[in-house]
């Protein structure tokens, strides 16, 4: 009894895993990075179009996401296709 138990546990949680509980992570480029704009110049761009990037970074999913405000003031967390710079997520706090 107490085998089939954990075998029954087991597969639940394999089941579980295989759901991707927990794991949804925005994709943006499957392009290699050779092809992505220059993060400097993209962050500049952004700053010109009156955003505030308090933290810049590249996402497991290769996006530029962007943690900050937008020219209204408003906080923001974006996430960018690198290649061409358009949004592909976007909330605002």
């Amino acid at each position: 009894m107490k085998v089939r138990l954990m075998l029954l546990s087991i597969a639940s949680v394999i089941g579980l895993s295989a759901c991707g509980v927990g794991s949804e992570e925005t994709m943006c480029t499957s392009e290699p990075e050779s092809a992505w704009m220059d993060q400097e110049q993209f962050q500049q761009g952004l700053t010109t179009s009156g955003y505030n990037i308090n933290e810049f970074k590249v996402t497991g999913g290769n996006c530029y996401e962007i943690y900050g405000t937008d020219m209204n003031g408003n906080k923001v967390e974006i996430y960018f296709n690198p290649v061409n710079g358009e949004i592909v997520k976007q909330e605002t706090h």
